[in-house]
């Protein structure tokens, strides 16, 4: 059972680990405009906070103090920001 327990343990940090990076690089891929038009925290302010993110659960991992603070953070960029700022439009409108 400890096995089954370590195992489990392992996908799970590896998975959040994953969740976090995605959202440090998709905030890292959007033009730091469209932050601004949707009226959410800015581009450095969101890659600050999902790369910290990443970071925390990378050294940490996810059950530590700051591991499940770390993926609410990625959680709420992924499915309140990204959202938002994957609607606009890229590059000029002419």
């Amino acid at each position: 059972m400890p096995e089954f327990d370590w195992l489990l343990l392992t996908a799970l940090t590896w998975g959040g680990l994953a969740l976090a990076a995605w959202a440090f690089v998709d905030a890292l891929i959007r033009p730091a405009g469209a932050f601004v038009a949707t009226g959410k925290l800015t581009k450095p302010g969101w890659m600050g906070i999902t790369g910290l993110a990443t970071a925390v659960v990378y050294m940490f991992g996810l059950m530590s103090f700051l591991g499940l603070p770390a993926i609410i953070a990625a959680v709420v960029y992924l499915v309140d920001v990204r959202p938002a700022v994957r609607g606009l439009p890229r590059g000029n409108s002419w």
